[in-house]
């Protein structure tokens, strides 16, 4: 049994400490949350022992697992120390919006031999991992363009967006991660931003942007496309499409149910896509545990790691760059 202290109870840490509890490899045992009240609620609701300091996770031997899904801000305090006491960590994206901070870290706990597996959820998605698998595979050949679009039914909250990192940190940064998965060892050399406000004047007021579009291209010459949306009337829209040079793969969205409805008004009409991160990922978000289950007691490596967050948020770093110097932008890692 995997004994597990989750740090941050907001409605992502909530998600995960129903995971926990439904998986009968794992236990919760410790909840955190900078709000007390929060996190005896949620230790009533998930049966586990609400503590106020995380020294008390840190120094309980018993303990396996750090799970991080607190805010970005408090992430590389957190990985630092859970290193430190010898823990295997889960953190939620970003590492940081800081890429120095990222770096610093990294040189920190590279003495501890750290363990650490990223909430990079998407690389475990069915549909989203069967075009990985195509790749590998040679299934559409020689692997020529990746499109992505991902769009949110409707923005966070303003409290949210003004402490996110912007659409490229905080949004695109998963994508910018798919991106390098199904690339494998063809790294992302190149990047070209485009980004505007149009239906929502709050974004200018926090300097953020709502609608967003990406032209990255990798050392092989692999051309990739992201597209982004804060806003979308019919739901979370989530598409990703691989071309080569013997055909096309595409993971597309989800429904409710595959139901359609032919009348005499309108025909092949289908269901509503899902509304909410958490539903259109569900199964991703359970097979992310299991990965991070499988890390502890097979050792084997989980999908996404430190390096990869490091990564993406360099990425981020000059999609943000080219969008203010209208230009084309070189990427090192």
């Amino acid at each position: 049994m995997i004994n597990i202290a989750l740090f941050g109870l907001g409605r992502i840490g909530e998600m995960h400490a129903k995971n926990i509890l439904l998986n009968n490899r794992c236990s919760l045992k410790y909840v955190f949350d900078i709000d007390p009240n929060l996190t005896i609620k949620i230790a009533k609701k998930f049966k586990s022992f609400p503590i106020n300091k995380t020294n008390i996770a840190y120094n309980d031997k018993n303990i396996d697992v750090i799970f991080i899904s607190t805010p970005a801000s408090s992430h590389i305090n957190y990985i630092i120390e859970s290193t430190k006491h010898g823990k295997t960590v889960f953190c939620e994206k970003p590492l940081d919006l800081n890429i120095d901070k990222i770096n610093k870290c990294k040189k920190i706990i590279k003495k501890y031999k750290p363990k650490i597996q990223l909430g990079f959820n998407r690389r475990y998605d069915p549909g989203h991992y069967s075009l990985k698998k195509s790749i590998e595979n040679g299934e559409i050949g020689k692997l020529e363009k990746i499109i992505i679009t991902s769009r949110d039914p409707a923005p966070p909250s303003l409290p949210y967006l003004k402490t996110s990192g912007g659409i490229f940190k905080d949004m695109m940064i998963h994508d910018f991660d798919l991106l390098r998965f199904y690339l494998i060892k063809d790294e992302i050399k190149e990047i070209f931003t485009s980004a505007v406000n149009l239906p929502d004047a709050k974004f200018k007021k926090i300097k953020d942007y709502e609608l967003a579009m990406c032209l990255l291209k990798s050392k092989k010459g692999v051309i990739c496309a992201i597209n982004n949306s804060r806003h979308c009337s019919y739901g979370y829209d989530q598409r990703v499409e691989i071309f080569g040079s013997k055909g096309m793969m595409i993971s597309g969205n989800k429904r409710d149910n595959n139901s359609e409805k032919f009348l005499g008004s309108k025909t092949s009409i289908k269901r509503p896509l899902l509304n909410f991160f958490i539903d259109r990922y569900d199964e991703a978000y359970k097979l992310q545990l299991n990965d991070l289950i499988n890390y502890i007691e097979r050792k084997k490596t989980p999908r996404a790691i430190f390096e990869d967050g490091r990564r993406a948020i360099i990425i981020a770093n000059a999609a943000y760059k080219s969008l203010h110097l209208k230009k084309l932008i070189k990427i090192s890692f």
